[in-house]
């Protein structure tokens, strides 16, 4: 070692010592003074050499620094600081031999004859017209893939040009688009069907989790994780769940699993969208979550909103004191060596993520409904400096524009939302459809997502195509599921457009991925088909939707009207006897006139044109418009539930006690005010059993326009039907089991059929079990599973055979009935499915229908072709909003099984005669006018008659 590394001698320090002057002493004095310093030197000294001290200097060696610390430790440390100071770039796209995804071996593929959008404008439109939309079209092209990227996109590729082992594709001038991203998922970590063993979404052992990941919980072999392809979603972005204010970290995922769909193994690491890992991914949540969850006084935080910002501020003070300790650290060992230091780089695996998010390395997405959720957070990112991609669910953003403006970073996070899931606790009841639009208006980012399994992500674009529905530009709802997602996870200038050089994810249509219904006739994953012989529905030849700008005018605040005449009436979807008035003369229709509520005329209405004009009756002129019966929602809890998980605003269950829905109505909620809105007219809702989707008691039919239940006929019938629930959650209830449960049941019905005592109390559940087993009133059993539905068909025969009398029974969810078609049509039993199209979330759908590219069929096919009865019911109450869209989709996609009548028979005329009610039609003032069908995505109701003796007119 040269000298500059060797320690100074002892002597050699008291030598530099600097001398203090002393008073003179006598020679005696400076004798014994001299024998004290001495000993003092010397008992110093010997301590020196023989004790250990914090500041002991070891000697140097090639491993050894000169305080103890390995060399070989302090440069993988030095290696780390560059790694902290690294600012990840969005991955390139171009340039590219292939992507790191593609397997060796794989053929390309050659897509010809598609009609392909691009995902952006044309070159040259300026950034204020491409908002507009201009520049956006659909182009007649070829599209090569090769090794995993999109390599050209040209107007004719001559197959003599490519690969000779490229697989030719024909596109028979179908849509072809870049495949569908979702933005929030939890798919893979809350697996399908739910079960306790399989949900790994959120690590509830701490409020603050941010280091668990998403990615050590994903179960590839989850089934939902094919049915979400089979949508045309090829890339999601699995996050924790948002029970905790920091939930970990999130992971994107390309829906490409095993050998079958062209991988090398079944592995989650092999699912990453981005193998080389540019970016990391981060979930928080704000609001009800979290407090409700760790909230417990005395005990734990938080219990409020003004907890949990003390939380994320905390978790933020801690990650910043770890980054500015470590940047002293990786300055000082830069700046003056490793010699230098003493000690190594400072780590803590608990806030290492959170650091890395405030290094400006994460994409943060955060759970936010409310306008203080959404200021205090972006407080947040002021105070500690960090950026957030987009707050998710985010339903109240649309108000507060200006607050998203103000996030850190100076580029707003964009909303990741649904299109009109709401009402389901208080921080989802301040939301509107038309978020999307407001949003997109003020210069924000929309995007549409699944939040899978609160929604099947395999419908996505459903979401998109609502969003068009609700004043969303067509270009801006695309993009909300391609471009916007692919940019806000910094994909994007890999995926979300049919580029060469990006990813090689595309979709080919069945129809205009923005009309209902539509469905992918293949996928591709990196080049690679996922399908291998995906069923094709039967449909018309493509029609593209042209893009309607009146969509994006806001409806008008409703006004109610005793007389008007509406003109630019072009078809009528109710037949002329339901109307009860001569409709000889309608040939081209143009004219519907409306007195008091109901219709008085249809077609040229000359007479009555004129007595209505000098009577200044407005006069409405509409576009396409289209004359049809009003809706009706069966199987939901509006009326008997305002807002989903708030007690004080919930009926509340009825499990061991046998109620009535007509005692339990409360009228002029939010829920029910939409629901007129959307023509949903009538309701029929029966008390709930437990929770969510079950029913136990007597449903009630009503009027959704109605004020109180003592408005005139704003209860059309008192006890409609009785209700029991079978499914799973008949165990949670006053039975153990579910045989218990279906034996309780058959012993009741018995005893009913052999009890020849008058019931005194008409109200009771013995009186209404009566009339069940003598025919007069049917029974209605929520149930999904076939083997349960088949013990409730021995039932009924038992009871039969008992009576001599025919059981009016109806099944209510029915997801696995299907498999039962045959026997329950020769039974006489209808079903009400609900969800209509289930994507087996649950054990008990396991063997549900999920559609087109993956099977031949949904539950609705095989139920009308068996000829079974068959109507639409509402699982959720959001649902209301979307009736005639559900029939329209079956409409789309049934192969001619139902016209439109039939279609819209579904959600209106069918419950009734399911139920042996008498409904009230069109001509008791219950009808819809819209502009175009409303079983189309591009139409919109501008009058709802609702029987109340007005016209509320939009």
């Amino acid at each position: 070692m040269n000298d500059k590394t060797h320690l100074p001698s002892y002597q050699e320090v008291i030598r530099g010592a600097h001398r203090r002057h002393l008073p003179r002493l006598s020679k005696r004095r400076r004798r014994v003074a001299g024998i004290a310093l001495g000993l003092l030197s010397f008992i110093a000294y010997a301590q020196w050499k023989q004790l250990p001290s914090s500041t002991t200097v070891h000697p140097i060696s090639s491993d050894i620094t000169i305080h103890g610390l390995s060399v070989k430790q302090l440069e993988d440390d030095l290696a780390t600081c560059h790694a902290l100071q690294k600012k990840p770039e969005d991955p390139k796209g171009l340039g590219r031999d292939r992507n790191s995804r593609y397997i060796d071996g794989h053929a390309p593929t050659l897509i010809k004859n598609a009609t392909v959008w691009i995902g952006e404008p044309v070159p040259g439109t300026s950034p204020e017209d491409a908002r507009k939309g201009k520049g956006y079209q659909w182009i007649t092209a070829d599209v090569y893939l090769e090794s995993g990227l999109i390599r050209r996109v040209e107007s004719s590729i001559a197959p003599s040009s490519v690969d000779p082992k490229t697989i030719i594709f024909n596109a028979h001038g179908r849509p072809l688009t870049v495949g569908i991203i979702d933005m929030h998922s939890h798919a893979g970590v809350d697996s399908l069907p739910e079960l306790e063993g399989n949900d790994d979404t959120n690590e509830m052992s701490s409020n603050i989790t941010p280091y668990v990941r998403s990615i050590d919980g994903l179960q590839p072999g989850d089934h939902q994780i094919q049915v979400i392809k089979s949508g045309g979603v090829t890339t999601s972005l699995v996050l924790p769940g948002s029970g905790n204010n920091i939930g970990g970290e999130a992971y994107v995922i390309k829906h490409a699993v095993g050998k079958a769909d062209g991988r090398n193994e079944t592995s989650a690491t092999d699912m990453l969208a981005d193998p080389d890992r540019n970016w990391r991914y981060m979930k928080m949540a704000c609001g009800e979550n979290a407090k409700r969850v760790y909230g417990r006084v005395g005990e734990s935080g938080p219990v409020s909103r003004m907890g949990e910002s003390w939380e994320f501020r905390h978790a933020f003070e801690r990650a910043a004191k770890l980054v500015r300790d470590q940047d002293d650290w990786c300055n000082t060992a830069t700046a003056k060596g490793l010699q230098a230091v003493k000690s190594y780089l400072p780590q803590e695996l608990r806030w290492e993520s959170l650091g890395a998010l405030l290094r400006g390395q994460v994409h943060l997405n955060t759970h936010c409904y409310t306008i203080p959720d959404l200021e205090a957070f972006v407080d947040h990112t002021n105070e500690f400096k960090f950026k957030i991609r987009a707050f998710h669910h985010a339903h109240q953003t649309f108000l507060v524009p200006e607050i998203l403006k103000r996030a850190y970073g100076g580029d707003p996070p964009a909303s990741a939302i649904f299109a009109d899931n709401m009402w389901y606790k208080a921080e989802a009841n301040v939301a509107s459809e038309f978020a999307g639009k407001i949003l997109w208006d003020n210069g924000l980012t929309p995007i549409y997502v699944s939040d899978n399994p609160v929604l099947n992500a395999q419908h996505v674009i459903y979401e998109a195509a609502k969003g068009y529905k609700y004043g969303l530009p067509y270009h801006a709802a695309l993009a909300a599921v391609t471009t916007a997602p692919a940019e806000r996870l910094g994909f994007g200038q890999r995926l979300g457009k049919i580029k060469p050089g990006f990813d090689a994810d595309v979709v080919v249509w069945d129809s205009d991925p923005l009309s209902l219904g539509a469905a992918p006739v293949q996928v591709w994953i990196d080049g690679t088909a996922q399908f291998e012989e995906p069923v094709e529905l039967d449909k018309p030849p493509v029609t593209l939707i042209t893009p309607d700008d009146s969509l994006a005018k806001l409806p008008n605040e409703p006004t109610q009207m005793d007389q008007v005449i509406f003109t630019g009436i072009t078809k009528l979807l109710v037949d002329g006897g339901e109307l009860g008035i001569d409709t000889t003369n309608s040939a081209g229709i143009n004219r519907v006139v409306l007195t008091r509520g109901k219709i008085t005329c249809i077609g040229i209405c000359r007479s009555e044109v004129e007595t209505a004009l000098r009577d200044h009756t407005p006069v409405v002129e509409l576009k396409n418009g289209h004359l049809s019966g009003s809706f009706t929602a069966f199987g939901s809890k509006i009326g008997l539930n305002a807002i989903d998980a708030e007690d004080d605003t919930d009926n509340g269950p009825s499990s061991g006690t046998f109620t009535r829905g007509e005692d339990g109505l409360a009228l002029d909620t939010q829920k029910l005010n939409g629901s007129y809105t959307y023509g949903v007219t009538k309701a029929i809702s029966a008390p709930k059993h437990t929770g969510g989707s079950n029913h136990h008691g007597t449903s009630v039919g009503f009027l959704t326009g109605a004020k109180t239940s003592l408005d005139k006929n704003a209860v059309f019938a008192s006890d409609v039907a009785v209700h029991y629930t079978l499914d799973l959650t008949s165990k949670r209830g006053s039975t153990p089991s579910i045989s218990a449960a279906v034996g309780a049941l058959r012993q009741k019905l018995l005893e009913a059929a052999a009890s020849n005592e008058k019931i005194k109390d008409g109200y009771s559940e013995a009186a209404f079990l009566k009339k069940v087993v003598q025919g007069s009133l049917p029974l209605v059993i929520t149930v999904q599973n076939a083997d349960v539905i088949a013990s409730i068909l021995q039932v009924k025969k038992t009871v039969e055979h008992a009576t001599g009398t025919a059981l009016r029974l109806v099944i209510y969810g029915g997801a696995e009935s299907w498999l039962l078609a045959e026997e329950l049509a020769s039974a006489k039993v209808g079903v009400v499915l609900a969800p209509l199209f289930s994507f087996r979330s649950t054990w008990d759908q396991r063997r549900a229908l999920t559609g087109a590219p993956l099977t031949n069929g949904t539950a609705i096919d095989k139920l009308l072709d068996a000829g079974v009865l068959t109507a639409i019911g509402l699982e959720e109450d959001w649902i209301v909003r979307d009736l005639g869209l559900l029939a329209g989709i079956v409409l789309n996609n049934g192969g001619g099984r139902v016209d439109e009548k039939g279609a819209l028979g579904l959600v209106s005329g069918n419950v009734y005669k399911l139920l042996g009610l008498k409904e009230p039609g069109v001509k008791d003032g219950h009808f819809i006018i819209s502009e175009g069908s409303p079983l189309t995505i591009g139409s919109r109701i501008k009058a709802v008659g609702g029987g109340l003796g007005t016209v509320t007119v939009f």
